[in-house]
């Protein structure tokens, strides 16, 4: 097949057009196409977020850990009962203050009463003395105004409306009312009794009551003082 030289100079032609819009299409595709990746021409990476923990990303609804306890209010109790209230702090502590002072003036009172009770020998009797009722006079003393001191910290203890009054506080307060009787009469019986001796008289009358007055006086007394060391 033998060509022209009319239709070799077209297909030159044609050639020559085709040929540049073919090179530059290789050129834009090859070196990405055929190239692999570098570090220089490799696209950074995006850091993982680390505000928010991957185990919490699964739990929409785990409670936070910032949240507050329930209030006294939250539980339904009114504001009004929540509040401290200073006077009523006040009241309390006054009283305990005068409590304590109660108990330590009781176990004070104790010694000079005993020691009232031993003395009484040498008081009465035909060998008495009197040296014996002087010093058994001065002891008694004594021991009243100590125990008179002791229950005036017990009646002017304040007491908080609706405290109830139970266990070894009950009969606490019972014996009350046997040795409190008892520490009034027994000076006095133990005055006439002290009277009648100095005069050189035999002790007669309702001053011969004055001993046993005074043990049931003090059994009274030391009954309510260990009593405080039992709970029933």
């Amino acid at each position: 097949m033998t060509f022209t030289r009319s239709s070799t100079i077209l297909l030159m032609s044609a050639y020559l057009l085709v040929f540049p819009f073919r090179a530059v299409g290789q050129a834009t595709t090859s070196p990405t196409a055929g190239a692999t990746e570098t570090p220089e021409n490799k696209p950074p990476r995006q850091p993982p977020d680390q505000t928010k923990p991957a185990s919490q990303e699964n739990l929409p609804n785990a409670p936070s850990s910032s949240s507050k306890e329930p209030s006294l209010q939250d539980l339904g109790f009114p504001p009004e009962q929540t509040l401290a209230n200073p006077k009523e702090q006040a009241l309390l502590d006054k009283r305990a203050h005068m409590l304590k002072m109660h108990q330590r003036m009781g176990l004070i009172t104790t010694i000079p009463l005993v020691a009232a009770l031993f003395s009484s020998t040498g008081a009465g009797g035909h060998n008495s003395s009197s040296t014996g009722r002087d010093v058994h006079l001065a002891l008694g003393a004594v021991a009243g105004d100590l125990y008179f001191i002791t229950a005036y910290y017990a009646i002017r203890a304040p007491k908080p409306p609706g405290t109830p009054t139970r266990g070894p506080i009950r009969f606490h307060k019972a014996m009350a009312w046997i040795h409190g009787p008892g520490m009034i009469l027994t000076p006095i019986l133990g005055a006439m009794a002290y009277s009648q001796k100095s005069n050189g008289e035999k002790v007669h009358g309702i001053a011969q009551a004055h001993m046993p007055v005074a043990i049931v006086t003090a059994g009274a007394f030391g009954a309510a003082l260990v009593s405080m060391s039992f709970k029933f």
